[in-house]
């Protein structure tokens, strides 16, 4: 496995597991048991997922040591401001049967996301969280964020993948010296990722797939990576990037692929922030 060193010296592995939709208590659980028994040691998990008990005991039942691991989870726009903020995440603690975590992010850029990030640095400085960070923040609101606060984001989870590279988004987070996580990096399958002609060609001379192909592309830009899958070798399949480099001319080739736009949606556009801040004030 390969580190990312984050902005106050914490290692952090740059392949870890996500579990994102894996809703099923039984599975997840199976999942990060299975995850963990093929090599990973970074979960990722959130309070919005509602999966955060089914990693904690799989976490438990792994029997790895706690400082072998690397945990993270968000604060949803539900319990978002310090007070909520801050008891959200003592009920993660909770659920995950820890004593403190290795990164917490902000889950959405909406809500009182100032107060959730007083609370951050208040556990951060107490030693209870080992970096904070957020997710889904765009330059705008990041630099904003940035420039108002006392401890700079050690993390920020964007949707980040071959066809929306994030290349802007990923200088300032440079600028400011903060690491670029990619949610979503197999972009779901969309836009035909599993059967793009240039990722097979490049897949082809190393014997590789196209979903390793495009870990690979990732990894090389300095992206930590967070691969979901409910099959066990996928997991090791997706583990399996660390043996092959991808040249100059391959990764501008990868690089030529970027479209510069989600394939989801995107936290600007008025209804989907409508949609996500109902979510946040039903509780949902």
């Amino acid at each position: 496995m390969e580190y990312v060193t984050l902005n106050n010296g914490v290692q952090m592995p740059i392949l870890g597991y996500g579990v994102y939709q894996i809703s099923d208590q039984a599975e997840c659980e199976q999942c990060v048991l299975d995850a963990i028994s093929v090599g990973y040691r970074s979960i990722d998990t959130a309070q919005a997922y509602r999966n955060e008990e089914a990693v904690g005991r799989a976490i438990v039942k792994s029997g790895v040591p706690r400082e072998e691991l690397f945990i993270t989870t968000k604060v949803w726009i539900s319990n978002a401001g310090y007070d909520k903020a801050k008891a959200s995440i003592a009920e993660s603690l909770r659920k995950l049967q820890l004593d403190y975590l290795d990164l917490v992010l902000i889950h959405q850029p909406f809500g009182d996301y100032y107060g959730t990030y007083r609370a951050l640095e208040e556990l951060y400085k107490a030693g209870t969280l080992k970096a904070i960070g957020i997710s889904n923040f765009y330059p705008d609101r990041y630099i904003d964020l940035v420039q108002f606060s006392e401890v700079v984001p050690a993390v920020n989870q964007v949707e980040t993948h071959v066809f929306n590279q994030q290349v802007q988004a990923h200088e300032y987070m440079k600028k400011y010296n903060t690491q670029i996580e990619s949610w979503g990096p197999f972009a779901e399958g969309k836009n035909n990722l599993f059967t793009n002609e240039t990722l097979l060609e490049v897949g082809k001379k190393y014997l590789k797939s196209t979903a390793q192909v495009a870990l690979r592309y990732l990894i090389q830009r300095g992206v930590v990576v967070i691969p979901k899958t409910v099959n066990k070798h996928r997991m090791e399949e997706n583990l399996d990037v660390f043996d092959f480099e991808l040249t100059v001319d391959e990764m501008a080739e990868l690089a030529a692929l970027d479209t510069g736009e989600s394939a989801f949606f995107s936290h600007s556009d008025p209804q989907v922030v409508e949609t996500l801040t109902g979510y946040g004030k039903q509780g949902l």
